[in-house]
């Protein structure tokens, strides 16, 4: 058996280990990008621009987008009533302001969370996942988004996409500057041969090394929000009564992925949207539906 506080502080841990493999590769790329434009100031300020204006639209325009992208709509207060009356609750419950909720229309049961920060926060369900689960379940559901929200996973997951994509970005110009002979400074070099070999290796597997991050990072985060969402219902076998009923779903040949989810959006929702299973889970958002059922009906 694993109380719920040991569960939240052995994901948190992790979560911050592999934050800070993030940071030691993004410092290599960033060495070799300046190195690449000649180790100057100049290939210094264009590295942080870079950086900084990545950084500056997701932070400002990510949530906008992910809610545009999903054909998110906000959800009728009068309508919605019930809903809304939970979301309220579990606010309160974990101490943070009452979400924006909205309705996707979709058949697929999930949810996500998004937003700049708690005071700008959202919660979406699908139609999908309203109509599967009784009051307990969806409870368990919307304390697990409630839960990203309270932990600030949406900032953390934003570091972990921007880190990703930046880096990703910084290795194909490195990448293609190698391979198209546009370095400028490296062919004279002694190790002229071996600094190319280098770039061209860090060029290609940095990017690889940082989605597996990011994907690790997205399923420690799933964990710990399973784990501090039951704490905050105190009662697991609600949220692994909702996951039973997917899962179930899940494995019906007629299952739809949700319709307008994709892979960038897809780490934010409750359980994977896009239905993929993928070998070893290392490129999985989330962790195992099985093994997130397990680990709650272990929990006290």
């Amino acid at each position: 058996m694993t109380s719920f506080f040991d569960e939240i502080s052995r994901n948190r841990l992790k979560s911050i280990l592999l934050m800070l493999c993030f940071g030691l590769i993004f410092a290599g790329i960033v060495f070799l990008f300046v190195e690449v434009f000649g180790g100057g100031l100049i290939g210094f300020i264009v590295g942080i621009i870079i950086i900084l204006a990545y950084a500056a639209f997701s932070y400002f325009y990510g949530s906008k987008l992910v809610l545009k992208m999903s054909k998110a709509q906000v959800a009728d207060k009068a309508q919605y009533r019930q809903l809304y009356d939970l979301v309220d609750g579990l606010a309160s419950a974990s101490q943070i302001p009452m979400p924006t909720i909205y309705i996707v229309n979709d058949q697929s049961p999930n949810a996500f969370a998004t937003g700049k920060n708690k005071k700008n926060a959202s919660i979406a369900v699908t139609t999908g996942l309203l109509a599967m689960m009784d009051k307990n379940e969806l409870e368990g559901v919307i304390a697990h988004e409630m839960s990203h929200i309270a932990n600030n996973d949406i900032q953390f997951m934003l570091y972990a996409i921007v880190f990703a994509g930046v880096i990703g970005l910084m290795a194909a110009i490195i990448r293609n500057v190698f391979l198209f002979g546009a370095l400028t400074s490296g062919g004279g070099r002694k190790n002229g041969g071996i600094f190319i070999l280098i770039g061209l290796v860090v060029g290609l597997l940095a990017p690889l090394f940082a989605l597996l991050l990011k994907l690790a990072i997205s399923r420690r985060r799933e964990y710990m929000a399973d784990a501090n969402g039951a704490r905050i219902t105190r009662a697991p076998s609600h949220l692994a009564s909702a996951l039973k009923k997917i899962q179930a779903y899940e494995n019906k040949p007629t299952a739809q992925p949700v319709q307008h989810a994709n892979e960038i959006t897809s780490p934010l929702y409750f359980e994977n949207p896009l239905r993929k299973k993928s070998i070893m889970n290392l490129f999985s958002t989330h962790p195992p539906i099985a093994d997130r059922i397990a680990k709650l009906e272990q929990m006290y």
